[in-house]
């Protein structure tokens, strides 16, 4: 039985589909690759590999144990077709995947063998639920024969991942295994994208099935999944259309949606055409250019005060491929109060989840703003002048602007820094999560969409390296960086191993500022400035409780420059403005991974901030 399936931001077939589609009209080949030329036999680990080679699997993820030996062996023996690198940490392989997963549309794959290697992929497992990432997950399982017995290394990890996949297996037969990843691949793709499970016993691993009678396109047997939707009814465009044509304010709010769905180039030609700015979420940087002037950029809790604005006096806001999550809408029934809402979404269930829409789309949204483009013409566009220049206004009032901080590093500036080098190239920012995470939100402009990585629903720290660590292996020849600070760089950090051995070119801007910086942020803001373990030094430090000079120390802890080269990683530690530049240009020509230790105050606040649960009218802006 088939539950819990929820609808996708993907189009109808989008170019995995399309690889998918070609690979089935194929002839059948006649001898498989992972079988030895004289057997006539194949097992169940080999099965799967093999489906894995014909969804089209470049890299994965695989941390090896007892309960997926055969499966290691199997990769093994598809080295020249499949690369299996070893993550240290399965929580940083599984996130690797999804770099791979966000940065190329297709669907990321990872491994863990049983029990805590299992256990160990459920954070990452989750926060691809949560943002909507198409991944196979594979857990290898104790043999059937144990199963319930409390085996050694035994987890049940269907039940402990049921709530945070969008569909989980357990394979009984040899005979369901063709079957089964076929069936993964597809609800992983397809409509809503999300993570789907698939554990794998040991013993099915290892039963074997002559050859012939293996099928390896079988039909799925997916009753109650129909991720498709009908395309988007005339009436319903017309609507949108007369709506847009008797707006003065419209905002157009884009999220991550629309990224899944291949729309930026639809999204950008109606934004376009029809004058409309545009604010995104986190989720949705890059699906509209960042550079161009009518972008309103982020909105939300740590949003531009003139995106946040804007919204707040829109009479239209149309919302394409976005869930009006809490950090968008702060308190919701205060939210875009004073306009008509279309929303335009795939998944039927979250239309009127949060917040009533006054014009309910399920659709796609790639054919919705098709649809719009094709039929729009120069009649239903509004004289949007005044509403451009108040919005002017905002901007000018309301820029995002940093202190400045003499030679001392403050994040935005490095931030800012990094962006002129880098924003002419193809260039991938992964992110940890943080401050730093929101100051690169705000700083870094993407002008193409899929070119950022960040953990948004969940806001997994550790996610950076590893993510970036993916990325890099999806996108060899380009500039991929892993913006991260102190704290959220320790949760993985020994992925460096894995950036050596693989020869990952990528660079780590770590912006160290030895706290857990949002932490802080909230503290100052509501705790009355009381240190409750966020300093990340020794215990016994006056930062520790607050009481020091609030200057960061000469000696930081640990010493990441020696932990970086003790991996066989070139890095370098700076605290002055004044060598900055240079020292990140360093960064950016070396041939091979790289880590600056930028040394940071903690002082400072992402700014604008608006208060969980509270409104555009409380902004905090100094």
């Amino acid at each position: 039985m088939c539950v819990g399936l929820r609808g996708s931001y993907c189009p109808g077939i989008n170019h995995f589909a399309e690889r998918i589609l070609f690979v089935q009209n194929q002839k059948r080949i006649e001898k498989l690759s992972t079988v030895e030329n004289s057997t006539k036999t194949i097992n169940g680990a080999q099965i799967l590999v093999e489906m894995l080679l014909r969804f089209g699997t470049r890299t994965m993820f695989a941390y090896p144990g007892g309960a997926s030996m055969p499966l290691h062996q199997a990769l093994r023996a598809e080295r020249d077709r499949i690369r299996t690198i070893l993550p240290r940490h399965e929580q940083g392989g599984c996130f690797a995947a999804q770099g791979i997963a966000r940065t190329t549309g297709e669907v990321g794959v990872a491994m863990g063998t049983s029990g805590p290697g299992a256990t160990n992929l459920v954070t990452a497992i989750a926060d691809a639920k949560l943002d909507s990432i198409p991944m196979v997950c594979l857990t290898a399982q104790v043999p059937q024969s144990v199963i319930g017995t409390d085996a050694f290394q035994e987890t049940p990890i269907v039940e402990v991942c049921r709530a945070i996949t969008k569909h989980h297996y357990l394979i009984t037969s040899i005979r369901d295994v063709a079957r089964v990843m076929k069936e993964a691949f597809h609800i992983a793709s397809t409509g809503r994208p999300g993570p789907v499970l698939v554990d794998v016993p040991k013993d099915v691993q290892l039963d074997v099935l002559p050859l012939d009678e293996v099928d390896f396109d079988p039909p799925m047997n997916l009753p109650g999944y129909r991720p498709g939707v009908r395309p988007v009814a005339e009436e319903q465009i017309r609507q949108i259309i007369a709506a847009v044509r008797r707006s003065k304010r419209p905002v157009l709010y884009v999220g991550g949606g629309c990224i899944q769905a291949e729309a930026s180039a639809e999204l950008t030609q109606f934004a376009l055409k029809t004058g409309i700015p545009v604010a995104m979420t986190v989720m949705g940087l890059g699906a509209f250019p960042g550079t161009h002037p009518n972008s309103l950029h982020m909105l939300g809790m740590h949003g531009t005060v003139y995106a946040n604005y804007a919204v707040d006096e829109a009479d239209l806001l149309i919302a394409l491929g976005v869930r009006f999550d809490d950090r968008v809408t702060g308190k919701l029934e205060e939210f875009a109060r004073h306009g008509k809402i279309i929303h335009v979404d795939i998944d039927v269930s979250e239309i009127h989840k949060n917040k009533e829409a006054h014009i309910p789309v399920h659709g796609n949204v790639k054919d919705c703003l098709a649809s719009l483009n094709a039929t729009l013409t120069d009649d239903d566009v509004p004289d949007l002048t005044e509403w451009h220049q108040k919005i002017a206004g905002w901007k000018q009032q309301y820029p995002l602007s940093y202190r400045d901080a003499g030679d001392e590093i403050v994040q935005q500036y490095a931030i800012e820094e990094l962006w002129r080098q880098t924003h002419e190239r193809d260039t991938y920012i992964a992110v940890g999560v943080g401050q730093h995470q929101m100051w690169a939100a705000q700083y870094y402009k993407f002008d193409k969409p899929r070119r950022w990585a960040s953990s948004s629903g969940l806001g997994t720290m550790g996610f950076g390296l590893p993510a970036a660590m993916g990325i890099q292996t999806a996108h060899p020849d380009s500039l991929v960086i892993d913006i991260d600070g102190d704290g959220s760089f320790q949760m993985n950090i020994q992925e460096l191993g894995t950036l050596f051995c693989e020869k990952l070119p990528v660079k780590i801007l770590l912006l160290n500022n030895q706290h857990l910086g949002m932490v802080v942020q909230w503290e100052d803001r509501f705790m009355s400035g009381r240190r409750a373990h966020t300093y990340l030094g020794p215990v016994d430090h006056p930062e520790a409780l607050g009481e020091g000079s609030g200057e960061i120390p000469e000696e930081t802890f640990p010493n990441f420059v020696q932990i970086a080269e003790g991996y066989g990683i070139k890095a370098r530690k700076v605290r002055s403005k004044a060598e900055y530049p240079a020292a990140l240009a360093e960064m950016l020509a070396h041939d091979g991974p790289y880590l600056l230790d930028v040394i940071c105050s903690y002082q400072d606040h992402v700014l604008p901030m608006i208060p969980s649960g509270k409104t555009v009218r409380e902004i905090i802006t100094e």
